[in-house]
């Protein structure tokens, strides 16, 4: 394993590590998007720096990639709905993950890198990384956009229907 990978390897169990304890802490919930964005543009530019050096090989990649994506939602759906969602005494919408909520989010990493390894493993970059590391960042955004927006659009039916309990465990 060279260095760089060690590093990449590294750095992305750091980053499930942080992903997954500010999934399971009690947290505001919010309908701000504006992180997502700024992630999706950060995203775009490092893939698009990943296949400057791959002309040859878009059809492999699209699929890596779109696969991904859909895998991303799909789990970003699911894990929505794990959740734990209740109204604080000052009103303000608190959620917080379960077990099944860091139990998905593993899988989830794990069908994106081995799907992208699958259809387009044998296609690196320059540095030595591959399409999976290059889309990690897309996968993130577009399965956490997914998980805040089934989370919110559950909470909006639950409110409607007067059933947001009023406290954690409820």
């Amino acid at each position: 394993m060279s260095s760089a990978n060690a590093a990449n390897l590294v750095i992305g169990v750091a980053v499930l590590a942080l992903v997954l304890y500010r999934q399971l802490i009690t947290r505001r919930l919010s309908e701000n998007y504006r992180l997502y964005v700024i992630l999706a543009v950060i995203g775009v530019v490092q893939f698009a720096t990943f296949l400057k050096g791959h002309p040859h090989s878009g059809g492999k990649i699209a699929v890596a990639v779109v696969g991904s994506l859909v895998i991303a939602g799909v789990f970003g759906a699911a894990r929505a709905l794990t959740v734990r969602v209740w109204r604080a005494d000052g009103g303000q919408l608190l959620r917080k993950g379960t077990w099944l909520t860091a139990v998905l989010w593993i899988i989830g990493l794990a069908a994106h890198l081995g799907f992208d390894y699958l259809v387009a493993g044998h296609i690196t970059g320059t540095n030595g990384g591959n399409v999976g590391d290059a889309t990690i960042l897309l996968y993130l955004v577009i399965t956490l956009t997914i998980q805040q927006y089934v989370l919110l659009a559950r909470v909006r039916r639950q409110e409607a229907a007067g059933q947001v309990p009023a406290a954690q465990g409820s």
